[in-house]
């Protein structure tokens, strides 16, 4: 007969099955609540994006001191412009950062989907949205192929990427043939990607309103899902005040925007993947294994998580996105040449990623961290480049911010260890 377990103590047992994390009741106690958890995360290291926007403002201050032209409409509307290319290749690293990994040959790839744009839709006579599908489903392959060898095979993802930068390279040269530039049609599809503009002033106000008002909406109802299953919620006042900050930005980005030419064509798509992206990975199911092999591969196997799948899965995705960048970049310059991917644009395409508070350790960052990271280095090209200042230089710089981001990463993880949080 099997034996009974009494409780002796009622009271204490019911206190211990009502005991919630305090950080989960921020949310209730309001704005206080918030300033404590701030201060909280602040002493644990937990540091976010802060860094990095600190840095963007002095960056823009310091450039604007300089040179008065550096927050003008126009300037601004062409750093905005000019980050998506290498933006969009940025948030693919992201993607393989989580997992603690390096995708050395985006670059390349980026190189190849432009040029096997070119000659499938230019020397070939291709539709423009066939040929512009089948591009971006070669950086896919190439991407999904790496993962490949990688999670099936155990080379590690360094040496893989690093022979994919050299075969992409090649492969590039190869198909670009002897001329070694194409020039695209100016009125086609993808050399619109970066130079066409809403110049209506309604397209860049609307686009605010709207997306202040989902914005508030999503946070409202989700707040009411949250109250509904009994989970710590936001104070509406809160809600309020979060819409009101976004709209306010919202209006002066758009004022800016139509005091030039317009809302660019290309911003809209960068914003519409970043926000995609971002409730892939904080949203899904498939988001929150990726975070999972980058806390730990064993736990994350042991969990039932496809362990291999989910690593070709995201170097596909990284290989996508490289082609998508490859093709505003090649959009910018209307051509496709064997200069493409070459150069600095993978190291600042990663530098984006981490700049913008991607952890290189792998398990934190958001896709949001690629438009802060690209912000600021395509900041500092086009402040260094109204001061006349050679590209030496912007490498150097680059390079330091670069290396300041990254003694950060590690010195946040050595405190959250401490701290007992990481």
């Amino acid at each position: 007969m099997p034996q009974e377990h009494s409780v002796e103590n009622l009271d204490a047992a019911a206190g211990a099955a009502t005991v919630v994390d305090p950080r989960l009741l921020v949310r209730e106690q309001g704005f206080a609540g918030y300033l404590t958890e701030f201060k909280r995360k602040m002493k644990a290291g937990d540091l976010g994006s802060i860094p990095v926007v600190i840095g963007l403002a002095i960056i823009w201050i310091i450039f604007q001191s300089l040179n008065s032209n550096f927050l003008t409409a126009g300037n601004l509307s062409d750093i905005s412009v000019a980050m998506v290319g290498t933006g969009m290749i940025a948030v693919g690293i992201v993607f393989v950062l989580l997992l603690g990994e390096i995708d050395l040959s985006v670059g390349s790839v980026s190189g190849v989907a432009g040029a096997a744009f070119a000659v499938l839709q230019v020397t070939n006579g291709m539709n423009e949205i066939l040929a512009l599908v089948l591009s971006i489903l070669t950086g896919t392959v190439a991407g999904a192929l790496n993962g490949f060898f990688f999670a099936k095979i155990g080379v590690p993802a360094f040496a893989v990427t690093l022979a994919g930068l050299l075969f992409w390279n090649g492969f590039m040269l190869r198909i670009l043939g002897d001329n070694g530039t194409i020039n695209l049609d100016s009125d086609g599809l993808v050399a619109q990607l970066t130079s066409y503009y809403f110049s209506d002033v309604a397209a860049a106000y609307g686009l605010a309103i709207v997306a202040t008002v989902l914005f508030f909406l999503s946070s409202y109802f989700g707040n009411k899902r949250r109250e509904a299953a009994g989970v710590p919620s936001r104070p509406l006042s809160e809600i309020i005040l979060r819409a009101v900050l976004l709209g306010v930005v919202s209006l002066v980005v758009a004022a800016v925007y139509n005091q030039y030419k317009g809302l660019p064509l290309a911003v809209v798509i960068f914003i519409a993947v970043l926000l995609v992206t971002d409730f892939v990975l904080r949203r899904t199911t498939y988001g929150r294994k990726i975070f999972a092999l980058g806390g730990s591969v064993e736990a994350s196997r042991r969990a039932g998580i496809n362990v291999e799948l989910v690593r070709i899965s995201v170097f596909a995705i990284s290989g996508m996105f490289a082609a998508i960048g490859g093709l505003f970049i090649a959009s910018k310059i209307a051509s496709a040449n064997q200069g493409a991917g070459s150069g600095d644009l993978l190291m600042n395409a990663i530098a984006a990623a981490v700049i913008g508070g991607t952890s290189l350790f792998g398990g934190r960052g958001r896709t949001w961290n690629a438009l802060l990271g690209v912000l600021v280095i395509v900041s500092i090209q086009y402040g260094l480049a109204l001061e006349g200042i050679a590209s030496p230089v912007q490498y150097m710089i680059t390079g330091g911010v670069l290396l300041a981001t990254v003694v950060i990463d590690a010195v946040t993880r050595k405190t959250q260890k401490t701290a007992g949080r990481a």
